[in-house]
């Protein structure tokens, strides 16, 4: 995820924020709590969330994953296991976000 593709994550984040009302607010403050260290801890969290953002396809959070995975310290190889996982699960449908998450992996971890 580029500095830009963060900023603007920031900037609509917080647009939704200001204009949403409870539920929403709560939904976005639960999904911030849910990545808190905890029994597994935050990077595992993170891989988890990789592989389901995998499954669903959704481009966005893979990147987000993988830029928090990458600062909590997760190893490239550990990320690699953490995408075949999302790849079996997911099957043919993924290997379109596979390809750009590898990309992205080639990148933060270069």
């Amino acid at each position: 995820m580029s500095r830009k593709e963060e900023f603007e994550r920031e900037r609509l984040n917080a647009l939704v924020s200001q204009e949403a009302n409870l539920p929403i607010n709560r939904f976005f403050a639960l999904n911030s709590q849910v990545y808190e260290d905890g029994a597994p801890p935050k990077k595992t969290k993170e891989l988890l969330g990789l592989v389901a953002s995998l499954v669903l396809r959704c481009d966005d959070c893979i990147s987000s994953h993988l830029v928090q995975a990458k600062d909590l310290g997760v190893t490239k190889e550990e990320v690699v296991e953490a995408l075949g996982v999302g790849l079996v699960a997911g099957g043919f449908f993924v290997i379109p976000r596979l390809r750009r998450a590898f990309l992205l992996v080639s990148e933060l971890w270069s």
